[in-house]
């Protein structure tokens, strides 16, 4: 765990957000050397956080000492060099022990993932995660999708609890992310709170949050390629949107529509990717299942055609 703030670090990032998969072995079990291999290789291609045992990285399929074992690789992985954040979720008791193991293996902040099952109210989310901060010292980032969609007022309530440090936007509802941006900043003058685009392959819808003040954002490609993820970041952050529409056209929305075509492809698509790179990560664990082969083949012509426009002169290879 580093000495500085998280909120801090993450607000000055130079680049994607990695949410490494995590790494099973033949038999099923986890191989921390995969994932310690997972792990160095995207902090030495340029990411600015490592976000542990979160969606992409199975943490519904974890158990609390797989947890536990994951956070103290990435942290190990790390060596200090960027903030490692750890998952947290299911109903209060257990996100609470979540966060208390992710603590011990020093993490740096958490990724509050929704309760588990139930549909509360804003009131009871509200509380659900007053309980969580108050329970770590650690810093928390509160993630909006599935069955914690925050009204503005609500998370105007959020940014006032101590430890709570910003929302990952999961949801994709533009209109309601700028009521919720107005009101924190209407009610909360001078509050630096953070906003991530968090929805699955986030880089789609890239020019959208930039255009409300969300430039910060998750990136499942950069597990399995780098090269892609940190040309489309440098071009977004530098308002190159001839760069960044010539890669949404050629790569990011043939890989957005192939992940449409089977259930989980958010997470084992991923993962099948970072096994076509060359680094044996082993297959999802149940209740996911595998890529079909012919989506396999088409997700490597996509990842070509992606390295192709790095090559061609369109965009510098990072």
């Amino acid at each position: 765990m580093t000495s500085a703030p998280l909120a801090a670090r993450l607000t000055r990032v130079e680049g994607p957000l990695f949410f490494p998969v995590t790494a099973y072995g033949p038999d099923g079990t986890l191989d921390l050397d995969a994932f310690r291999a997972h792990v160095r290789g995207g902090v030495a291609a340029g990411a600015a956080a490592v976000f542990a045992c979160c969606g992409t990285g199975e943490f519904h399929a974890l158990t609390p000492e797989e947890f536990r074992a994951c956070v103290e690789a990435a942290v190990e992985a790390t060596e200090g060099r960027v903030p490692v954040v750890a998952g947290a979720g299911y109903g209060t008791a257990l996100a609470i022990q979540y966060a208390k193991i992710a603590e011990e293996a020093g993490a740096d902040g958490l990724l509050a993932m929704p309760p588990y099952l139930v549909v509360a109210d804003q009131e009871g989310l509200l509380r659900h995660y007053t309980a969580l901060a108050g329970a770590t010292g650690l810093e928390i980032i509160v993630y909006q999708r599935d069955n914690a969609v925050f009204t503005p007022e609500t998370v105007v309530g959020l940014s006032r609890v101590d430890g709570v440090i910003g929302l990952k936007d999961g949801y994709g509802d533009l209109d309601l992310m700028q009521r919720i941006l107005s009101a924190v900043r209407t009610e909360e003058p001078g509050r630096d709170f953070l906003y991530f685009n968090g929805l699955p392959t986030a880089e789609l819808t890239g020019l959208a949050y930039r255009g409300i003040g969300v430039t910060l954002y998750s990136s499942a490609v950069f597990c399995f390629a780098p090269e892609i993820a940190l040309a489309f970041h440098r071009a977004l952050t530098t308002n190159d949107d001839t760069t960044v529409n010539r890669l949404l056209d050629g790569f990011y929305r043939p890989l957005v529509e192939l992940r449409a075509k089977g259930r989980g492809y958010a997470v084992s698509l991923v993962k099948a990717g970072v096994r076509l790179r060359g680094l044996d990560v082993g297959e999802v664990r149940p209740p996911l299942s595998e890529p079909r082969p012919a989506h396999l083949k088409e997700l490597t012509e996509i990842i070509a055609a992606g390295h192709a426009l790095l090559g061609d002169g369109a965009v510098e290879r990072a």
